[in-house]
Parts: structure tokens; sequence; C-alpha cells
């Protein structure tokens, strides 16, 4: 198992804050202030305390680390191709691959070369994968769409086409291949001045253990903030329920509870001021005696209230109302019988109405007197009228008609209601509507509660309006706003009783010691209540402080560094051996750096591992003063070479840029190291370094090693265009002659087609390629790389070919001065006539000519040297 398989198994375990640390640091070389401050809330919340942004831990998952291959397993990559939303890199390329030896990918700056090299690091499941892979930045964000690419590969001789997509699980397979950068292997100096390097991985330990010391200081700087201080409720201690739960005031104190005390309902308000108001009066008994004949008073006061009340209540007013118009109702039946009856005769107006019913009753109760022998209306035609006193003749019958009609059930049922409306009528208008407030009783309640006095009075002649507005809805028949009900003061009146009855008890308890001891506890018991809720939110902030103290303490014993120095120390004791020191030490020495040894001394410090690379230096200066970029750079590329050495895995290996701070010597050195791993294993390399590119092509073929290599270019498409071919600059004679030719082609059809200006320009441009060319004849086939420009060492042994003579010279002098004379700035300006394309070719041809001729007559001359001595002429 890897150390990364072993820190994902061990990350497992970890709080879910922890993990997503782990995490970030194997993706981030340093983190920011807002990975610290994402951390910190994380680690509070998996304690309790809530997040504002609500972000949510994202623990080390398996498919953010290269996958455990196993070591007889042969993967090679072929093709990187249909590369769609990576930066401006143009569709449907592709980057072929050799199956063995070396790969080298030219690029110049802008050319598309970081954005193969950035898919490759998601793809691989690199290292370091902090650089994002952008879409096209010209391309609507719609059309832009995700990065993905495909990747041609062969596991163990079968070709097999895996496919990354950005922001899913990379395909494990492509985890053979390791992926040079920055980050492979990491200097820190520690206290001791010490140059410590730590294998990949291991330095998660110690990036863990600073980051839970940062978080330490951010929990320790929160402590201090949220620090309360109880001693500002000290005037609540003491023995009452309030004080003992101030006195312990802790985080898991009852909020509730505290909410509860701290609220005194009204009645609890008054009784504590009655208690104070008791417990200090001098002669109690005589106090209570006042207080009782006040609360009789009052009490009889809000019982005729409620009497009065009554009188003109809603009750009241519905059964005057129904007995009104039930009244109406049969009168307006009698009305209509009355006209009936008159009808066909000739009868006074009015006759059956109400006065001619009242004239009839009175006919009748004096008939009962004056003819006591006779039976009302029984009279004959010659009995005096009860009325005029004269013989009723013809008026004895119509005085039958007259009763019969008073005796039909219509009138009579008129005369029920009538009588029912003014048996109920009757002492509702005698009714006296006065409260009787008196002014005795008036100033004893002005005294407590003026306003009351108010209230009462106005509630007295409310009664009077109202009294009088039923008696006239009796008569119009016209209920209007007696339904509104009045506003009676009869609560507070019996409220105020008993608060006098409640006062007058507490006085008469205050002259018995027992009982004052009772109400002395009780008033302290409210008194405390009282205090508390004068700073009730001040205590629930801090009890909300202390309950988040509380939670930070937790956070504190969660940013303990012990577990990850043992873990640290557990796998420091799997990787650390001899091997990897002597693999390191020849790696060094190899890369120029040899003067560092690595001793095998291994301890731990909050979570840190370190093999330490011993510098005796002069001087007292950090050895960070001593070293330079070069040489850390050197120590990173030896230090991946040895684990990808030691991992005993057959997989692939990527550069990008692996020199880029690298001097020429030490160049050099990398480019003959990496040939050397060329012959192990695929080596892919991405470089925009035209020297390097051409060390790297030299030093392969010295190894014995297969080169391949093509270039990246920008075209009208898009970037990242594979081109078989090498810039101009890196090609060899041979096919610098071959492109040469390919751009006469061109310039005949300018001129064939009569573009002057850019015929000109192409045949310039030409002839200073052309010199270049005749250049790097004589450097590769006149000289036979005896020297080379891009090499700093001198290959005497080639010279067993190399024969210069005056023909010699003439024809590179005659082809350099050529080149020179249309080469020049003078030629744009028209100072120089520009040859045609015929005698562009001639030039061309001349070069290639000579070089086959050099060649073969090189080759004959080193076969005659290598069968004997050669004799020179003293």
């Amino acid at each position: 198992m890897t150390i990364l398989q072993e820190i994902l198994t061990w990350t497992q375990g970890l709080p879910a804050w922890q993990s997503d640390a782990v995490s970030r640091l194997l993706v981030k070389q340093t983190l920011t202030p807002q990975d610290h401050e994402d951390l910190y809330a994380l680690l509070k919340l998996s304690f309790g305390i809530p997040d504002p942004k609500n972000r949510q831990a994202k623990p080390l998952t398996a498919d953010q680390i290269p996958v455990q291959v196993k070591k007889d397993t042969d993967i090679k990559l072929s093709t990187i191709k249909n590369l769609h939303s990576v930066n401006a890199i143009a569709e449907n390329q592709q980057l072929v691959i050799g199956p063995t030896g070396m790969t080298v990918i030219y690029g110049d700056n802008g050319s598309g070369k970081s954005g193969y090299s950035r898919v490759l690091k998601q793809a691989c499941r690199a290292r370091d994968q902090s650089e994002p892979v952008h879409p096209n930045a010209n391309l609507p964000e719609v059309k832009a769409g995700n990065a993905q690419a495909s990747f041609n590969i062969t596991i163990d001789g079968t070709d097999k086409e895996v496919t990354w997509y950005q922001g899913k699980e990379a395909p494990p397979e492509l985890s053979s291949f390791a992926i040079f950068d920055t980050r492979c292997a990491r200097a820190y100096l520690d206290n001791e001045d010490d140059f410590s390097y730590v294998p990949y991985g291991l330095g998660v330990f110690e990036a863990l253990a600073k980051v839970c010391q940062q978080l330490r200081t951010s929990i320790e700087a929160e402590q201090k903030q949220s620090a309360v201080d109880l001693t500002t409720f000290a005037h609540l201690h003491g023995e009452t329920t309030v004080g003992k739960l101030i006195s312990a005031l802790n985080a898991k104190s009852s909020i509730a509870q505290i909410e509860a005390l701290a609220t005194l309902k009204p009645e609890e308000l008054t009784l504590r001021g009655t208690l104070e108001k008791s417990l200090k009066e001098n002669n109690p008994k005589e106090k209570a005696g006042l207080l009782r004949l006040r609360a009789r008073r009052v009490t009889a006061l809000a019982t005729n209230t409620v009497e009065k009340g009554l009188i003109v209540g809603p009750e009241a007013i519905a059964k005057l109302k129904a007995l009104a118009d039930k009244f109406r109702t049969a009168q307006a039946a009698a009305s209509l019988a009355a006209k009936n009856f008159k009808e066909g005769e000739n009868l006074l107006p009015g006759t059956g109405g109400e006065a001619w019913r009242e004239l009839f009753d009175a006919a009748r109760n004096f008939a009962l007197e004056a003819h006591p022998d006779k039976p009302f209306p029984n009279l004959g035609r010659d009995d005096a009228c009860p009325l005029c006193q004269q013989p009723l003749a013809e008026g004895a019958e119509r005085l039958l008609r007259f009763e019969s009609f008073i005796q039909a059930e219509t009138e009579k049922t008129a005369q029920t209601c009538r009588k029912a409306l003014a048996d109920e009528y009757r002492p509702f208008k005698s009714a006296v509507i006065t409260l009787n407030f008196d002014e005795i009783t008036q100033a004893e309640i002005a005294e407590i509660a003026p306003s009351l006095v108010v209230e009462i009075k106005s509630f007295e002649a409310a009664l009077a309006i109202r009294h009088e507005a039923i008696k006239t809805a009796i008569v119009s028949n016209d209920w209007t706003g007696l339904n509104v009900v009045l506003d009676s003061p009869v609560d507070k009146l019996k409220e105020l009783a008993n608060k006098l009855n409640t006062e007058a008890e507490a006085l008469e308890k205050a002259s018995n010691e027992e009982a004052r001891a009772v109400l002395l506890k009780q008033l302290g018991e409210l008194d405390a209540r009282l205090k508390l809720s004068q700073v009730k939110e001040a205590v629930l902030t801090a009890v909300t402080k202390l309950g988040h103290l509380a939670k930070l303490k937790s956070c504190l014993s969660a940013v303990r560094t012990n577990a990850i120095s043992i873990k640290a120390s557990e796998l420091a004791e799997k990787v650390v051996s001899k091997e990897l020191a002597d693999a390191l030490n020849r790696e060094f020495r190899t890369l120029g750096v040899g003067s560092l040894s690595v001793s095998l001394q291994s301890r731990t410090d909050r979570g840190k591992a370190l093999h330490k690379l011993k510098l005796h230096l002069p001087q007292s200066r950090s050895p960070g003063e001593i070293l330079s970029e070069g040489e850390q750079r050197a120590i990173a590329l030896g230090s991946f070479l040895a684990e990808v050495g030691l991992s005993g895995s057959k997989g692939g290996v990527v550069f990008d840029d692996p020199v880029s701070s690298l001097d020429h010597r030490r160049r050099e050195r990398v480019a003959k190291r990496l040939a050397t791993e060329a012959l192990q294993r695929q080596v892919i390399i991405f470089t925009h370094d035209i020297y390097f590119l051409c060390l790297l092509t030299e030093e392969a073929k010295q190894a014995g090693a297969t080169v391949f290599t093509q270039s990246l270019t920008r075209r009208a498409e898009g970037f990242g265009i594979a081109d078989p071919e090498l810039p101009f600059e890196g090609k060899n004679t041979s096919k610098r002659v071959g492109a040469l030719k390919a751009q006469q082609q061109l310039i005949a059809k300018l001129y064939k087609e009569g573009n002057e200006q850019e015929h000109q320009r192409q045949t310039v441009d030409a002839y200073f390629r052309l010199r270049m060319a005749w250049e790097r004849a004589v450097e590769e086939v006149l000289l036979r790389e005896v020297i080379l420009r891009f090499r700093k060492g001198v290959e005497t042994q080639r010279l067993i070919g190399v024969i210069v003579d005056d023909n010699d010279y003439a024809q590179v002098h005659a082809g350099m001065s050529r080149c020179s004379n249309y080469a020049h700035d003078k030629a744009m300006a028209g100072g120089v006539a520009v040859p045609d394309p015929e005698e562009l070719l001639a030039d061309i041809t001349a070069l290639e000519s000579w070089r086959t001729q050099i060649h073969k007559r090189s080759e004959e001359t080193a076969r005659k040297r290598k069968m004997g001595p050669v004799v020179t002429a003293m």
C-alpha cells in the first residue's frame, strides 16, 4: 500500500473536517486564509456551533488519489485525443506518444502545451491538481460544456480507450503514470537549521499539524472574545431560587428556567408591592380593618354596577324588544279585524281602535255597576245605555256585536300582549339607574385608582342614556345602536376589592411573627426575580457564551496533534529506509547535488516526520539562503525519480517543464538522467526550452533510447495543434533542408500569383533559415558533432571522421555569404534584389548536395582511420 493509500485509510477514521483538511493539503501546497476560515467553521460545526455560511465538509475520497496498480501490470499511453472545453485547444486533436523510450513535446508559450499537461495532471491524479482546467473563454458558457479528454492505452499489450471527465472520477488505469511537478518533494527548514527531505505524502502530517496549531490559535482568540464576567451578576447571589441559579450559572443552565423566573405576572408584581408595603406598616391590624371596610364599599359598588347594568343590559333589551314586537304584531292583526268589523255599517271613525276599546271597557265596567242584575252586554232595548243613559233601542243589538268583536281571538291576543309589555315596561320605566357612587367611596377609589373614578362616572352616565334610549325605542320601534355593549368597570372594581382584601390579609399576617417570616421569604423571592428580569438578556447571553465556550473547549481537544505524530511515525518507519537514502544519494549525485547526503535520523515533532539532508555550512546563514533555486529543483527531481524507482511500478512518467529553473550545466545532467530513465519506462516530457529539447534528443541517442519528438502550435482553428515536426531550430540538417524545400514551393506559388510583397518577405525568411541550416551542417556533418551548440562537452572521438579541406571552406563560405546577402534588413528595404524561386531552390540544393557528399566522405574517412593509425607528416 502506497503512502497516499495509507493516508486515505487513515482519514476514514478522522472527523470530517480533518479529512477535508487532508484533502485540501494534498491538492494545495499552501492553504489560503479562506481554507483556514472554512476548516475553522467545519471544526466548530462538528461540535454543534452553527455555520452562517452553511459550509459542508468534503472528506478525502478514493477518487482523489492514484489507484494502486499491480507492480507487474504494464500500462502504456499511446494517444491523448479529443480534448473538449480545455482552454482554447482545438477540437479533434490527437497527440501521439511513443510506445517506448522518450517522447518530447515542444511548445512555445501560448501554444496550448499547458492545457495538455493540466489534463494529464487531472486524469492521472497527479500530486498537484491545483491548476484548474478552464473552458475556452471566447465561447459562451453553454456552448463550452464540461472539460473532457480521451486516452488510448495498452494494458499488458491489450488496447483500451478511457475518457476523463472533469468533476468525475478519473480513469483508475491512468493512475500508473507519475507526474512530476514542484510538489513531488519539498524542502523545509526546521529550528535546527537542517535541510529536511520529506517523502511525498508524509508532508501532509506536518502540514496538518500546522493547520491544527493555527486552528488552536483561532480557538484561543475566540475564547478570549467570548469570555464571560460572572461577577456582573454577584448582586443576584443568595438563598433565593434565583440566587442559587445564578451562583451556579454554567453552559447547561436552563434557558427556560431563567425565562420563567425573570417573567413576573401582573398579579405577582402587585403581590410584591403589597408585601413590601405591608411589611413596612407600623400598625398592620388597624390598617387591615380600614382596608376591609374599603373593600366592602367597593364590593357594594361593584354589585350595584352589575345590577344596574342588567336593567339596560342586552338581555333586558332583548326581552323588551321581543314583547314590543309581539304586541305590535297582535295589534296589527286586531286593527285588521276592526277594519273588517266596521265594513258595511255606518260607524264612527276609530271604532274598533285602541281608544274605542278603552271606552268600551269603561262602558262594560259601568254597566256591571248600573245593571247588576243583567250580565253585560245582554241589555234590552229599554235599558239605559251605560254611556249616554238613553234607551238602547237598536243599540242593544249593536252592543252585542261590539262585545262579540271584543271577545274575538285577535283582540284577546292584542290585549294579552299589551298587558305583558306593560307589566315588563312599568318597572323598567320607574327603575332608578344611578349607582349610588357616594363621595366617600369616590374619594377612596380616587386615592388608589383615579382613572377608575372617571370610568365609573362615565358608565353611570351611559346607563342613564341607554335607559332613555330604550324607552324611546319601545315607542318608536327604532332599536339602532342599542346592541353596543357598555364598557362596565365592574371587573376593575372587583379587582380593586380583591387587592384591598389581599393587602388587608397581608397586613393581618404581618402582625404574626411566623407568618411575617414567610412573607419576608416570599418578598425576597419576588425581589430576586424582579432583579433578574432587569438583567435577563445579559444572563441569557452569558449562558449562550458559556455554552459556546464549552464547545470551543471541545474543539481544543480535537486539534491535538498526538494522533497525527503517531501516524506520521508509523508511516515513516515503512518508507524511511537505507534503500531510500541510497536512492536519493544516487539521484542527487547524478543531478549535481551530490554534496548533500541523507541520514537515517528520524523523529516526529507535531506530526512532522523528517529525513535529514545534513548540510555542513561554512556560514551561519540558513540553508535556504545557500542553495540556489536550481539546486532545490534538482533535489525535487531527484526525490521524484528515487520514489518512482523504488515503487516497483512499470508505469510511465510525465515531466512538465522539469528544467525551468536550472542552469545550463544541470540541464545536461537532467537530460542525461531522463534519457537513462527512458530505457526503463515511458518518459513523456513537455518543454518550451529548445535548448533542453536538443539536449534530450542528443542524450537519448547516446543512451540508446528511442526518442519521439513533436511540437504544439497555434493555428486559425485554435491552440494545441499537434505537429509531428519540431520547430526549425530543433531539426537536423536533413530535416531543415526538407522544410526549406517546402517553403520554396510556397514562395514559387506566391511568385506565380504576383504577390510580390509576401514573396519577398518569405524569400528573406528562407535565406535566414538557410543560413541556420548551413551552420547546423557545419556542426553536424562537417565536424561530425564534435561540438554542438546545445552541448557543453567536446566529443573528441568523433574527430575520427573529420576532414576539412579548401573546397569545404570555399563551399561553406559561398553558401553563408549568399545567405547573408539576402537574409538582411536591406533586402526587405529594397537595397538588394531578392532572388527568384528557382535561384532559391538552387541554393537549397547546393546545401543538400554538399551535405550528402560530406557525410559520405566522413563515413569513409572514419572507416579508414579505424583500420589503422593515422600517420601525420612532419
